[in-house]
């Protein structure tokens, strides 16, 4: 008997009375990382030890955790174990597999990075028979040049305001992204100032074990020959003056990204993978049936069954080719 998988705010499993990443407030659920948009008051949870303590920061709260490390098997259900793996989205990120003893192995991705990062675990794979994979990049359009590349014009474009008397200022997410940053300054010798929600985070790193570089807390005078990283259309930030700012995101590898956000500059480092990585993902899992979700998920399971995979969209109508 196949997987049972329906998309309603998030993964239901309703074989196994378990869903992965649900938007909205359930009884139990799996939760693969801790950004915002990832996370609802569940009742009870299944994760790792960094995305239960990200979870709490956010959502404050009573709940049960059964907190997993990588690689660690568990009983979920009498007949489905669950085991945790790096996803190399941020500190903490998880693939989940599930083992059913009737319906076979069950891989579903979160949000998942194959190419290395300075702060998150390395990504692993896993084979499995049904696959459901984020598609934000599921264009063939979506490739991004190579890190070292993109991270040498970061620091160029720092560099280059702070000798003109500027204050560069890097708008990333506060968690993940601006550690990332954080490291890849440091590592360049340039001083940073964290805005104080991406310096909270900082602090969680450190207090789980990872180390973080130091830093001064954004204030209205201590930015000053420092390079700022805060999160995008934060209007309490107009006090630096003046300032050269660029968006780091995987969305400038369309060149509207940077009018439409108003910044000087935009760059490619993301911490998703991108159209070539997703296809040496689902190559890596071989699996019979792929769920795709979220960005562009018709259109990569389209690519999927042009190549001769069986592959749908979850939420999304799915319009077969003809070959004709």
């Amino acid at each position: 008997m196949p997987w049972e998988v329906r998309f309603d705010h998030g993964i239901w499993l309703p074989q196994i009375g378990w869903w992965l990443d649900a938007q909205k407030s359930t009884p139990r659920a799996i939760v693969t990382h801790g950004h915002s948009d990832h996370i609802a008051r569940h009742r009870e949870i299944v994760c790792t030890r960094p995305t239960a303590r990200f979870i709490q920061e956010r959502l404050p709260g009573r709940r049960e955790f059964h907190v997993l490390p990588y690689g660690h098997t568990e009983q979920l259900t009498l007949d489905c174990t669950v085991t945790l793996l790096p996803a190399g989205h941020i500190l903490g990120s998880a693939l989940v597999l599930l083992e059913h003893a009737t319906h076979g192995r069950l891989l579903y991705t979160g949000d998942f990075k194959l190419r290395g990062g300075r702060a998150a675990e390395p990504c692993a794979t896993a084979r499995a028979d049904v696959l459901i994979t984020e598609t934000t990049f599921g264009l063939p359009r979506y490739v991004m040049p190579p890190v070292e590349h993109t991270e040498a014009a970061i620091l160029e474009f720092c560099r280059t305001a702070l000798a003109e008397g500027a204050t560069p200022v890097l708008f990333a997410y506060a968690l993940g992204k601006s550690q990332e940053l954080l490291r890849l300054l440091d590592a360049a010798g340039l001083p940073v100032s964290l805005h104080p929600h991406a310096a909270r985070f900082a602090r969680l790193y450190r207090e789980l074990g990872t180390a973080m570089p130091g830093h001064r807390t954004l204030d209205t005078q201590g930015h000053r020959g420092h390079v700022v990283i805060a999160p995008a259309g934060d209007a309490s930030l107009n006090f630096i003056h003046p300032r050269r700012t660029a968006a780091v995101t995987g969305w400038a590898l369309d060149a509207r990204t940077r009018y439409q956000l108003g910044c000087d500059a935009a760059f490619p480092l993301s911490d998703h993978s991108d159209f070539d990585e997703l296809l040496a993902f689902v190559e890596a899992v071989q699996p019979r049936t792929v769920y795709t979700v979220h960005g562009f998920a018709r259109e990569f399971a389209a690519t999927l069954r042009q190549r001769g995979r069986e592959a749908w969209a979850l939420g999304r109508g799915n319009q077969l080719e003809l070959s004709l």
